[in-house]
């Protein structure tokens, strides 16, 4: 029987690469602290700058599509309530 990969979830990958950035600890003492191998953590590392950008630019986008969400489901409101004109 195969064991099932662990799975991070994003959060706690960019902690991880964060704080290896900050080079406050060295990568082996993190890989240490949190159970995962040095490697890994590399990885996380070498991706955190690269596709920093791109968390704004999405962020920006989730923001307009949350923002359009919330005004249709304001007038879809506004037309139920009763006696209202719209």
């Amino acid at each position: 029987m195969t064991k099932a990969r662990k799975k991070f979830d994003p959060a706690f990958k960019a902690k991880t690469a964060l704080e290896a950035l900050r080079e406050d600890v060295t990568v082996l003492e993190l890989a240490k602290r949190r159970r995962r191998s040095p490697q890994q953590i590399y990885g996380w590392r070498k991706l955190a700058p690269d596709n920093a950008s791109s968390l704004f630019e999405r962020g920006a986008v989730v923001a307009e599509a949350g923002e359009e969400a919330r005004e249709r489901e304001l007038a879809k409101l506004y037309q139920e309530i009763p006696g209202k004109d719209s």
